[in-house]
């Protein structure tokens, strides 16, 4: 079954370039070309990625992906043509698991398409499951439980928490996050790094949070 992927943009010649594009890669393709039109589609139907434009008519891309994260874990990639670090931290704040800078070259957004997609793609190479302290991760049920209770994380989390316990006691740098978690070469700055380890970290109860180590000036660590 083709990948079905929802593309919210007011630029009609843009959204039409993309469409073209995406479904040239064999991807299932809906557009919408308004907030509203947008969410009322990502609500109603399942997608396997979301493309947000953040300047929209009606609910930006940024207030989407907020309402969206209360109710899917949908990958969420913005698009947007603000370059400044606070507009991407607020998307990647908001849950979008990544974006990219307008213009951009399509073979880019294909690419970052294909990293989400094998983010989220169970392998079952890779079933079994990890433990650190209180905390479970189930590879095969892309899941964590922390004292027997699941924990509600996103895709960028649960793969950066991920991350992390394959890599206990072993301090993970920036640079390497970006590229394990993020999965390309990347000019994103380290400081989304900090970003997500701030979420993960608000996410894991009582004093869990002390679990993942700052190493300053480094990157962090899982110590038992």
């Amino acid at each position: 079954m083709p990948k079905k992927i929802l593309l919210v943009e007011d630029e009609k010649h843009i959204a039409r370039f993309v469409e073209l594009e995406l479904k040239h890669e064999g991807y299932d393709v809906l557009v919408a070309f308004d907030g509203r039109e947008g969410i009322a589609l990502a609500s109603s139907e399942n997608f396997d990625v979301l493309l947000l434009d953040v300047m929209l008519p009606g609910i930006n891309g940024i207030e989407i992906c907020r309402r969206i994260r209360t109710q899917s874990k949908v990958p969420i990639i913005l698009l947007t043509a603000r370059d400044a670090v606070m507009d991407r931290v607020a998307g990647l704040d908001a849950g979008a698991d990544d974006y990219i800078v307008k213009p951009f070259a399509i073979e880019e957004l294909l690419a970052r398409i294909r990293t989400i997609l094998r983010r989220v793609t169970p392998d079952e190479k890779t079933a079994g499951s990890l433990n650190f302290r209180d905390i479970e991760l189930d590879i095969a049920a892309y899941e964590v439980f922390v004292q027997g209770k699941k924990l509600d994380l996103t895709k960028t989390e649960y793969d950066l928490l991920k991350l992390l316990m394959e890599h206990k006691n072993r301090v993970c740098t920036r640079e390497l996050i970006l590229t394990s978690v993020w999965g390309y070469d990347t000019d994103i700055e380290t400081n989304v790094v900090d970003v997500y380890i701030r979420h993960l970290r608000t996410k894991l109860p009582g004093d869990m949070n002390a679990y993942i180590e700052t190493v300053r000036g480094v990157g962090y660590v899982m110590r038992e």
